[in-house]
């Protein structure tokens, strides 16, 4: 039922939301130029690996992420417009509208056993961490909050993060982690 859900929901979403993916590509070539989108391997359900599409948010080349993303990109992010790209992901069958947010694949061999059981499901566009602190929480946190979703799943769990999900988003809080332009590196550990 979930697969059949994300995809009736991810075409709606898609239908209704063309124009403004046109406008949003358009306005991204002519601030950033090429490439529009952000390719980036991410580890997928069971840890395999997966191509996520977003629209790019930084300037290409060397620097920090903090020298790299640009006030367009910031307003990107800030309303998660940047993930829009994903439902491509979730019409693959790749990813899910909600799940755990899929992390770098550099970062399978980091996971205690227990923060690997969070790829038990399809990573999300959305999910119980980003309703509850986004990337503000620590990293301890959210594998907690990763895993308890795993654990509690539901349709009507789905339905509410979805929904919570747009007040969040409106909200524009816990973009970044404290003191990062982005978030900072999974390194292992921190059970």
């Amino acid at each position: 039922m979930k697969r059949l859900f994300d995809i009736f929901a991810t075409i709606i979403l898609a239908c209704a939301l063309c124009l403004p993916l046109v406008i949003l590509s358009a306005i991204q070539l002519a601030v950033l130029g090429r490439p529009i989108f952000f390719r980036q391997q991410r580890a997928g359900k069971n840890g395999q690996a997966l191509s996520i599409l977003k629209f790019r948010t930084m300037r290409t080349g060397a620097g920090s992420d903090a020298e790299r993303l640009i006030p367009w990109g910031r307003f990107l992010r800030s309303t998660s417009l940047d993930e829009l790209p994903e439902l491509w992901n979730v019409l693959r069958g790749e990813m899910s509208l909600v799940g755990p947010r899929p992390l770098p694949i550099t970062y399978l061999e980091r996971y205690s056993a227990a923060q690997a059981k969070r790829h038990d499901v399809r990573p999300g566009i959305t999910g119980w961490a980003q309703i509850n602190g986004r990337n503000g929480l620590t990293w301890k946190r959210q594998f907690e909050l990763d895993l308890w979703y795993v654990k509690h799943r539901t349709f009507w769990l789905d339905l509410k993060i979805l929904l919570l999900t747009v007040v969040t988003v409106f909200r524009r809080e816990n973009i970044s982690a404290q003191g990062q332009a982005t978030r900072s590196e999974f390194f292992g550990s921190e059970e």
